[in-house]
């Protein structure tokens, strides 16, 4: 096939079919070369000058900031405070002590009084 690179096998053909391709790729590289070459001459080029959008300047602003109206200031003085003797507060609690319960009765053990002495009474006997 013209145009297709194929695996040297050791065939002498596959190796004409790759120098045919290369031989016929050369063309195409040598006219993209040039349509470069002269795209850039073209621009380069003194006579070339770009177009220049030339319109007027706008017209020069000046800002008129509106006249400044300021209300008159009028003291106002603070408040007076209250007479002292209006706020009274009440007198502070009295200082709370802790007092611990008073400790419980010593106990003292008085152990049982004896048993008196028992007398072992056997059951009655059978009728």
């Amino acid at each position: 096939m013209k145009g297709v690179i194929e695996v040297d096998n050791g065939d002498s053909s596959s190796a004409i079919n790759f120098a045919q391709t290369v031989a016929n790729f050369w063309p195409f590289l040598v006219y993209a070369l040039a349509a470069c070459l002269i795209a850039t001459n073209v621009g380069a080029t003194e006579e070339y000058k770009a177009y220049i959008y030339a319109s007027p300047p706008p017209p020069t602003y000046e800002y008129k900031s509106p006249p400044r109206r300021l209300p008159p200031y009028l003291y106002k003085s603070p408040p007076t405070p209250p007479p002292k003797n209006y706020y009274k507060s009440s007198p502070p609690p009295p200082k709370y002590y802790y007092k611990s319960p008073p400790p419980p009765p010593k106990y003292y053990y008085k152990s049982p009084p004896p048993p008196s002495k028992y007398y072992y009474k056997s059951p009655p006997p059978p009728p």
